[in-house]
């Protein structure tokens, strides 16, 4: 069977996380959404996106195709479910597609809300969706352990040295590779998950939940309260709870991350702190791009949504609820306002436009340091967030 991730509705509501990747390229817990559903399966999927990020994420077709949506995380009830899917036939819950059968004609037609189109069968079981930014941290510890038990299941954790402190023991995973010295894990309140070629320094202090994803780097005297992951090709420092990075993304210096999102190729200067509470204790408020308006999240504690590619310089101060978009800049005394729009370069003192070209050098710079090239495909999705987010850029 060819198995298909489609963006729904959530991929507007999770912008602008996902203004540079599908809904399923979002990750919570140990892995993104498709590699989870990938490691369920035993199979490689595809995608069904928007058009300018079609390019880069494939989408590959067959003669019987299950498109299933990317905002849902796997399970084991939903994995039968789908088994016993008939051509045509749609899982629907809340009157929303979790997953249709297509034969390949039908797939090029697809519409994730013309649900009349298909023979429904409703999903009666529990799932959990990543549809919100907040979700992401919110949905973590679960996430990080379902995760654990799928990627350490019937495998033996590489030795952890002596000179560690640990509790949990039977709950940490180390991968091969991995450097941890003089540090204290506490397992016992999460499962705590090493990966590849990592490098825990000395005195740093995790309680899991706790992810640290391949070639990743936790500095000296890091202070980590889960459920919080670092993903690959990361650097962290300072003091973080409850947070999500997604990979190739820097907070190598002292400062406070709390019950936040920091997309790739993000570089948070040091000592940036952020706000995960109101001085009031108020529920917290976030800017959604699908409504072009401020929301409630039906939380207490949200701190600092922040797209892919953008900085901000040493002591940089983030309110409650910050959103910041892609490839934008923040620097200067005082707190941003609580939206920051993409392309944009300034601080409290005001903005202006960062341009295209400028965001092309810097990213380029960076990602060499990975050796990864920005390409023409790369290029491409930058113009086009540059243009779709210009209308919020009124400076």
């Amino acid at each position: 069977m060819n198995y298909i991730l489609f963006d729904d509705k959530s991929w507007d509501n999770l912008l602008p996380l996902t203004f540079t990747r599908p809904v399923c390229e979002v990750r919570s817990g140990i892995l993104t959404i498709k590699e989870k559903w990938e490691k369920h399966l035993n199979v490689k999927m595809s995608y069904f996106t928007q058009e300018y990020l079609q390019v880069k994420y494939k989408l590959n077709i067959e003669e019987e195709n299950i498109l299933i949506s990317g905002s849902v995380i796997p399970n084991t009830g939903l994995l039968k479910d789908l088994e016993n899917l008939n051509l045509n036939e749609a899982l629907v819950k809340n009157n929303k597609i979790i997953a249709v059968k297509l034969d390949q004609q039908s797939v090029s037609n697809f519409d994730y809300t013309d649900i009349n189109k298909y023979n429904k069968k409703d999903y009666t079981k529990d799932i959990i969706e990543i549809t919100w930014p907040w979700d992401i941290f919110r949905l973590n510890g679960e996430n990080i352990k379902s995760d654990f038990n799928l990627l350490t299941k019937d495998r033996k954790s590489a030795k952890l040295s002596t000179t560690n402190n640990v509790l949990g023991k039977e709950d940490i995973f180390i991968e091969e590779g991995a450097k941890i010295e003089f540090a204290i894990l506490n397992a016992d309140t999460g499962p705590i998950y090493i990966g590849k070629d990592t490098e825990i320094m000395e005195n740093s202090v995790i309680r899991g939940p706790f992810a640290l994803c391949d070639h990743s780097v936790l500095k000296i005297s890091a202070k980590i309260y889960g459920p919080t992951t670092i993903g690959p090709y990361s650097k962290v420092g300072g003091e973080i709870n409850n947070s999500v990075i997604f990979g190739y993304s820097n907070k190598a210096h002292d400062g406070f991350l709390g019950n936040s999102v920091i997309g790739e190729w993000c570089n948070l200067g040091a000592d940036t702190n952020n706000s995960n509470l109101k001085n009031n204790y108020a529920e917290v408020r976030v800017w959604n791009y699908e409504k072009e308006r401020f929301i409630q999240t039906g939380l207490q504690f949200c701190g600092l949504i922040m797209g892919d590619h953008s900085k901000c310089a040493i002591n940089t101060m983030f309110n409650t609820g910050k959103v910041v978009g892609v490839n934008a800049n923040i620097f200067g005394e005082g707190f941003p306002r609580n939206f920051v729009p993409s392309f944009s370069w300034g601080g409290a003192h005001g903005f202006t436009v960062y341009g295209i070209n400028k965001a092309f050098e810097v990213a380029e710079k960076v990602m060499e340091r990975r050796n990864i090239k920005l390409d023409e495909v790369e290029k491409n999705i930058i113009k086009e967030i540059f243009e779709r987010t210009s209308k919020y850029r009124l400076f």
